[in-house]
Order: C-alpha cells, then structure tokens, then sequence
C-alpha cells in the first residue's frame, strides 16, 4: 500500500536491519534463527528448494494419478464422464475453500510449517481415495464365458424366447439380489471427499513456496530455480503416468480371485484395474514430502549480493519500502485483525492492476482448455485410437509429459539466458502458444474410424452404417433368442463384425473356456463356419497406422507450447508490487481453479457423453459407463472445444500485450519527466534490459514524486 509519510523505525527495527547490513565474512546472529552466515542461508535456500520440488513431484504424482484412473472409476463405479468430472473438480473445490486465506496470512506466518501440513492434508486425502476398495464387493462383468471346462454354466448363449415374445425385447429383468443393499452405497462419494481433502493440503504449496523462494533468491537467480521447481512438478506426471499403466495391467480384485477364471483382457471395455494399489502408493510418498518442511527456518538472511543494494542510511526507510517491508514482513508477530481488515483493500489494489487482471483472464480461458484436454487425452486415446487404458498411460507419461517437462526447463533457461524483459516474456510465450495452436489443427486430420459393432455402428450385414445411441440391436437372425439388451458381452465374428453379445449374434453353442472359448451356430454371421471368438474385433488397421503421428505431433505441440510456460509465470509475478506477490500467487490459483479446474472436467465430460453409442446398465437399473463412443463425433468434440477455448483468449492477450506495452511507455515518461535518475530509472533498465544490473541505491537516490504504486518490477 502507499505510503504518504516518513515514520522512524524503533530500536528493535533498527537493530534488525543492521543485522542484515554486516559485512558478508562476519558471524550473524539472528533474532529468531540464531547464528548464520552466507554459506548457511545458501544452504537452507537450497535445501527448500530441494523439499519443494520433492513436494511438487508428490502433488503432481497423485494429481496425474487420478486422471490416469477416470475410465477405471468409471467402469468400477459405473458412472458417467460428467461425474468423474464431478470427482476430479472437487480437488479444485478443496482449493476455494481455503486458497485465499492461506495465501494471504500464511505468507506471515511459518511458510514451511503451514507447507507440511499440507503435504499431511494431501496424504491423508490420497488414502481416502483407496478406502472403498476395501469396503465395496468384489468387481462383477457380464460375461457368458464359463469360467472353466467343469463349468455347470449354461452351453447355449442364445435360450430359446417362447411363442409369446417371438418379436421384440426381452422383458426387463428386475433387480438382482443384494441390489438393495448396494443403492444405499454411493462408493465414489469416498473418491469425492478424498480429493476435496487433497485440494486443500496442497493449497499452501504453490504460492507460499514460490513467494518463499522469490524473497529469498538473488533476482537474476528466481526465474530460474522457479523453472527449476516448475520442471519437477512436470517430471511428477511422468512417474504418476507410469504408475497408472502399471496399477490398469493389474486386475482390480488381484490376491482375491482366481485369475485363470478372469475371463476378459485389459483392452476390454469392462476390465477395470488395481486403482486403489496407486493411490496408496501416492499417499506414502505424500507423506514424506511433510517431513524436511518441519525443520526449516521461518525465514532466511537475504543473499549478500541483493543486500548491497540497500545502504545503512536508509534504515529509517525501512518501513516506507516496498521490497524491505516486505522481507520484514515474516519477522514481526502477526496481529490477526489487522490483517483481516487490510484483506479488501490490498485485494482492491491488485486487481486494479490491469496487467495482472488481463493475465488472470487470459489464463482462465487456457486453463479451461488444458485442463479438459489433459483429464480427457487418456480416455480419448483409448476410444478414438482403440489403445488399452495401460498403454495410454505408458504413453502419455514416457512420451507425452517429458516433453512438457523439457518445454518448462528450456523456457527459463531461455528467459535467464537472454535476460527477457517484462515485455519480451510476455511476446515469447504468446508467440510458442500461438504456433503450438496452429499445429494443433493438424489433429482434426488424423482421424479414426469407428469400430464395426453389428446394430450399433453397422447393420447385421455389415453394409450400412448406422451411428445411432441405443439402437435397437434386433435383426431377422436373432429374433427368436432370449437376449437381454443392456448388456455388454462383445464377440468378434468371423466376419470382422463385432456383436454386441453372443446371444445377439444368435449363437448355439460354445465349447472352451475363458478367452479360448469359441461360440458355434451363430446365424447372424452368414460366412466360414459361423463362428465367433470372445471380445471385439481388432480390425482398425488406418487407426494404427495414424497413431503414431498423433503421438509424434503431441510431443511437438506439447513442447512448444509449454516453452512459454516459465516465462508467463515470470510475467503474472513482475507485473505486481513485491508485497503481494504471495496475494497475486494465491488469488491466481484461486480464480483459475475455481473457474477452470471445477467446469472444465464436468462440461468436457457432459459434451464427451453425447457422442455415446452404448451405455451399459447398472446392477440396480439405471445408466451405467458407456461401452462405445462415436469416435468422429468425440474427435470433434473434443478437439473443437479444446482449440475453440484457445481461440478465445488469443483476443484477450493481443489486449493485454497492448495495455502491458502502455504500462512501459507511462514509466519510461515518467522516468524522463524525473531526470532520468532515481528507481525509476532502474525499473526502465530493467524493463528494457539495456543495461545488466541494476542501479545501485548508494548512487541513485529515489526522487521524491515517485510513486510506488505504478511500479512494474523486473
């Protein structure tokens, strides 16, 4: 906040800066961490950062984890895509119920403290994902595969539909026994509740360790431990990846069941893997990421060299400067109300900031679209490209998020390197957004085919197409055969046509067991031997073939666009004044996750639902997960939301690179109208980067009419 008038500084002020000014070979003592020196405050920084980052790879593990497991909890649970929407917003609704108060009195708190509480937070939440395996039955399919040779199973697929319902449906069959106990039991609601505990441990991660790093960092070093600490909480989605690929091999009752009686592969639509073995795994490492935070100092000695810049004979200032205020900040006990009552107008004056107002927009409308694409890419790799559940997770973590990671890490390199200014990072991550975009239209060529399912996608003869949701699965050769018609028992004919079940390829009979079983007398499959193998046809040979320059274009686009990453970080901290950053920080997670982390999951999930073929039916009647999606009308859907939204906020950043351009040239006008002399000089140089360091404070005394409220720190 601005401050009009010159107050003195007490005793205990003044002995606290003196402090900070001895000479950097000296032995200082600090008022509340003791002893310390250079090398020790470098150490401490250093072991923060290495803590962070730790507890960046354990949040971001856990959070990939999740995304990696939507279409087991879908299955598992039997519900749709816009309540796994449901589920993964609620880890954002964690966030918004606590995001701005941590961010806001946390930073004058103990910072690392508050961080290992999170970390506890979040480890609890992560075993509270897991608990409904251990209480919820075992895993049941629909499946007409006897389980073994000695099997009292029934051989003939196809029972015989009596005289009276020679044409038509099936009656509907009534609820199964235990149905009533299991209407009581909403098992994902502990899923729910588990990642809202989530969000809010990981609330104080982010911007209480990035502001932490920032005060503490020498300023030409920040951009880049930042970059640094960003490219570990992508290296975390690599190993979250792998370990879903891993958990989604495994099948989901493993230890429990007798796996040769398992009937069904992991590329079928109702395998469902061992998803809670991850989350607790995840959980453990969450864990031990609260440990280091414990023993950390509250705050740090500011490096020797950012200390030069302030000369003893500003310590009566100490109180009036923006930056030192700032630092002491963490120093002086904390009075509750009155920072409660300084809340709304600090709020006020940072979103009177047009810069940061007009980022915060523009990363409201991208974070729509990102986090949609990236909670949905697995699943649309599995539908659209016939990939099992484990290889897109494989392929997502090995191939797709190191990329990122890479993009991250040479984006601050890039900016630390060149020295970027305020306005050359916000054209260069405005610039890579902008090509990553047009490459991404690439994707809408690369489509698939949808798979031929008799009644669903194709007629019985294999002819027409059909594409119609819930169509009626009845033809002249299955007619006089009792088939329920909710159910999802697909087998390949001899064909290439996959149906729906057995019974409505109006199958005979069956010899073999498990996957060997072979079903005979078929009449709906008019060629060879009328015959049909358990699960669906693998017969997409254009998808297989297209499939790798899906992968091979995702990694380019993925690369390029997250090469701006670091520096529009950079952009949202120097665009405001030092004393809010952590405000900035926090009310920025809190917006974007509230207005993008919550939505964009549900109405992705909503509009991927539409273009559903075949739903399955829960065990008590109602819509189940869906079997088969119309893979053209998910292409465009998905795509066309995910770029549409980009387009969008395009509009928003040509505006703020404008006003951002303004905001230069009022400084550079004000700093002439000054003499050219004074901070303000200093803040040009920064913003134009003609100059390497600096101006000293010794030499460059500010000038009297300068106002801190217009500055645009570099």
């Amino acid at each position: 906040m601005p401050r009009n008038c010159i107050r003195e500084t007490s005793p205990k002020e003044n002995e606290i800066f003196l402090w900070k000014m001895d000479p950097p070979h000296k032995e200082r003592r600090s008022p509340e961490n003791g002893p310390s020196s250079a090398r020790p405050c470098c150490s401490s920084l250093k072991m923060f950062l290495v803590a962070l980052s730790f507890a960046y790879f354990a949040k971001t593990l856990s959070g990939s984890y999740m995304k990696s497991t939507i279409t087991q909890l879908e299955r598992r649970f039997d519900i749709p895509s816009y309540l796994i929407g449901v589920i993964d917003g609620s880890f954002e609704i964690g966030n918004l119920l606590v995001i701005a108060f941590v961010s806001y009195f946390g930073a004058k708190l103990h910072r690392p403290k508050i961080i290992a509480i999170g970390c506890l937070l979040m480890s609890l939440g992560t075993f509270l994902i897991a608990l409904p395996h251990f209480i919820i039955g075992r895993y049941k399919f629909e499946t007409s595969i006897r389980s073994s040779v000695n099997s009292s199973s029934n051989l003939s697929p196809c029972p015989v539909r009596p005289t009276d319902l020679a044409t038509g449906p099936s009656p509907t069959s009534g609820p199964s026994s235990g149905c009533e106990h299991e209407s009581r039991l909403s098992m994902w609601i502990y899923v729910f509740l588990g990642n809202i505990l989530r969000g809010i441990g990981e609330t104080p991660v982010q911007p209480l360790g990035i502001s932490y790093i920032d005060d503490h960092a020498l300023e030409e070093n920040a951009a880049f431990y930042i970059g640094c600490v960003q490219t570990i909480s992508v290296v975390g989605p690599v190993f979250g990846y792998i370990l879903g690929s891993i958990c989604a091999k495994i099948y989901v009752d493993i230890g429990f069941v007798n796996m040769e009686s398992i009937s069904i592969t992991p590329g079928d639509a109702r395998w469902v893997g061992a998803w809670w073995l991850g989350y607790l795994i995840a959980g453990f490492i969450t864990l031990l990421s609260a440990v280091p935070f414990w023993f950390l100092p509250k705050s740090l000695p500011l490096p020797e060299r950012r200390l030069a810049k302030y000369s003893p004979e500003r310590t009566s200032f100490i109180k009036d400067s923006p930056l030192l205020e700032h630092k002491y900040q963490a120093d002086e006990p904390a009075n509750f109300l009155e920072m409660a009552k300084d809340f709304m107008p600090t709020l006020r004056s940072l979103l009177g900031n047009p810069v940061y107002f007009l980022y915060l927009c523009v990363t409201i409308i991208q974070f729509n679209s990102l986090i949609g694409m990236v909670t949905y890419k697995p699943k649309y790799i599995e539908q659209h490209y016939g990939q099992s559940a484990y290889k897109a997770n494989f392929l997502m973590g090995v191939i797709n998020i190191p990329a990122v990671a890479l993009g991250m890490f040479s984006g601050g390199v890039i900016m630390k390197k060149f020295k970027l200014s305020i306005m050359g990072a916000a054209k260069f991550a405005l610039g890579t957004s902008l090509l990553g975009y047009f490459l991404s239209l690439f994707f809408f060529a690369m489509g698939c085919e949808n798979a031929s399912v008799a009644g669903i996608t194709r007629s019985y003869n294999g002819t027409e197409s059909l594409y119609k949701a819930d169509s009626p699965l009845w033809a002249s050769c299955n007619t006089n055969c009792k088939c329920p018609e909710t159910s999802w028992d697909p087998v390949c004919g001899e064909n290439g046509l996959t149906y729906v079940s057995p019974c409505l390829a109006g199958c005979r009979t069956s010899h073999g067991s498990g996957m060997d079983t072979v079903f005979e007398q078929c009449s709906c499959i008019a060629v060879g031997n009328h015959t049909a193998s358990a699960g669906q046809c693998n017969n997409r040979d254009d998808c297989h073939r297209v499939f790798p320059y899906f992968l091979a274009l995702s990694v380019i686009t993925s690369f390029i666009i997250s090469l701006g990453g670091t520096p529009g970080y950079m952009l949202l901290i120097r665009c405001i004044r030092p004393q809010l950053k952590s405000l900035a920080l926090g009310f920025h997670t809190l917006t974007t996750r509230t207005l993008a982390g919550i939505p964009a999951p549900i109405y992705f999930g909503a509009i991927i639902d539409t273009t559903c073929l075949k739903w399955g039916q829960k065990k008590c009647g109602g819509r189940g997960a869906c079997r088969i999606y119309n893979t053209t009308a998910y292409r465009i859907a998905y795509l066309g939301l995910t770029l549409g939204l980009r387009t969008a906020s395009f509009f928003l950043c040509i505006l703020g690179l404008v006003v951002l351009r303004r905001h230069v040239r009022r400084q550079e006008r004000n700093t002439l109208a000054n003499g050219g002399t004074g901070a303000a000089a200093g803040e040009l140089q920064a913003l134009r980067k003609e100059e390497n360091n600096s101006c000293n404070s010794d030499q460059c005394p500010r000038t009297a009419d300068y106002d801190p409220e217009r500055e645009t720190r570099l």
